[in-house]
């Protein structure tokens, strides 16, 4: 596959998403293939039937393949699934230099002693990100290579995941043929194609509503601070409707995505849908008004804990830019209303940018995950290249420090 090229794989429980880009010679970022198939092997953004997982991602990725006329041999992928925790940590080193100055190993030195928290044996970790360095008391220091100190500390936000669940997602992946460069937190994918950076600067919650979770990010002083998913998406919305209006679950769907709104004051009472009934019953019309009344409640509910893990934090009364709202749940008429009123606080809807191409295909809350997966890799890639330098010591030593500098690269 051309190094050019990445490929970004959105694994959701709805649809799984592929999107290919290029960088031109100028390392702009160009969308030139948009693969999207109906995934119904996932529940909660966990795979449960792996055979159904590995046929949706081979036909969303032969659709992008097409599309773009590539072929694509690997692949940057999505986790989200509640089984999801991260947790802040610090590390502390001397700086043992004569001149005190600090390098590269100490940093990843610092970070590895960040890492030592206790991880249960089911677990796995997924990313150490990073948030400041502390050279002597000097507070606030993103890059301290160069610096001179005796004492460097750093603070980190370390994510896990269950090991099954990742396993599950490789196993998938391979078994469709493609090599998994790597898995990425959704949320912070997706926090990459639409989050600005004075937005990260300022303070933002990122709120990325999909079909079975929605993952949440928070950014302050343009770190990531706090990561967590609500086991509740979409897909509950659909059976609500289904068992309110008492039709079919794939209908449900359709009349969500048609007729769907989340704020009853932007519905007038005159309007009427027409619903299909179960096992050959006749259609009826329902009113609108009962079908808002039927969705307004699950997303009030799921912000409502979305809004309670935001509060958990000690960042919450720092989102400056508010909150950004993604993924398929955004395009409901009416959210960002209903979402002002839980959170109270400015709430914006987040598309991807950024990028060239494709513009119209991949700009859309949907696309966000499998966006961001391929500007993440991009941004992987360019520190990669920066960070060939030889490395003394034994074959041990030098993989875990290249794996460390992998986990420092994510944040300079």
């Amino acid at each position: 596959m051309d190094t050019n090229l990445f490929v970004g794989l959105d694994i959701g429980t709805t649809k799984i998403a592929c999107i290919i880009a290029e960088q031109d010679s100028n390392e702009q970022l160009k969308i030139v293939g948009v693969g999207v198939a109906p995934s119904d092997g996932l529940r909660k953004g966990v795979v449960v039937n792996i055979d159904k997982t590995v046929r949706s991602i081979q036909k969303a990725v032969e659709e992008a393949e097409l599309m773009a006329g590539v072929e694509v041999d690997s692949v940057w992928v999505g986790i989200a699934g509640d089984h999801i925790r991260s947790v802040n940590s610090k590390g502390v080193v001397a700086i043992s230099r004569e001149d005190h100055e600090i390098t590269e190993l100490d940093v990843v030195r610092a970070i590895e002693a960040a890492q030592a928290v206790s991880i249960p044996m089911d677990r796995e970790i997924l990313h150490v990100i990073p948030q400041e360095f502390i050279v002597d008391d000097q507070k606030g220091i993103k890059e301290p290579i160069g610096m001179c100190g005796v004492r460097l500390e750093t603070q980190v936000h370390i994510c896990t995941g269950a090991v099954t669940s990742a396993q599950n997602i490789y196993k998938s992946v391979d078994k469709a043929g493609y090599k998994v460069e790597d898995l990425v937190l959704e949320p912070l994918a997706s926090s990459y194609a639409v989050l600005e950076k004075d937005e990260k600067e300022l303070g933002v919650a990122l709120v990325d509503m999909g079909g079975g979770t929605t993952d949440i990010a928070i950014y302050s002083d343009e770190s990531i601070r706090h990561t967590v998913v609500v086991g509740l998406g979409g897909k509950n919305v659909t059976s609500d409707i289904a068992i309110g209006i008492r039709t079919p679950v794939e209908k449900a769907e359709e009349i969500k995505k048609k007729f769907g709104c989340a704020f009853s004051p932007l519905v007038k009472n005159d309007e009427f849908v027409s619903v299909p009934g179960v096992g050959g019953r006749e259609q009826r019309e329902v009113s609108r008004a009962i079908l808002t009344s039927i969705i307004e409640p699950r997303l009030e509910e799921i912000l409502s804990l979305s809004l309670r893990e935001i509060k958990r934090t000690e960042y919450a009364d720092m989102l400056g830019a508010g909150v950004v709202f993604t993924g398929g749940g955004a395009l409901m008429e009416g959210i960002q209303d209903l979402a002002e009123k839980v959170f109270e606080m400015p709430v914006k809807i987040g598309v991807p940018t950024g990028f060239g191409g494709l513009t119209e295909a991949a700009q859309s809350p949907i696309h966000a995950t499998g966006v961001g997966l391929c500007m993440y890799a991009v941004e992987q890639s360019k520190k990669k290249n920066k960070g060939k330098k030889k490395v003394t010591g034994d074959d041990s030593f030098r993989k875990i420090f290249d794996k460390m500098k992998s986990w420092v690269a994510e944040f300079f």
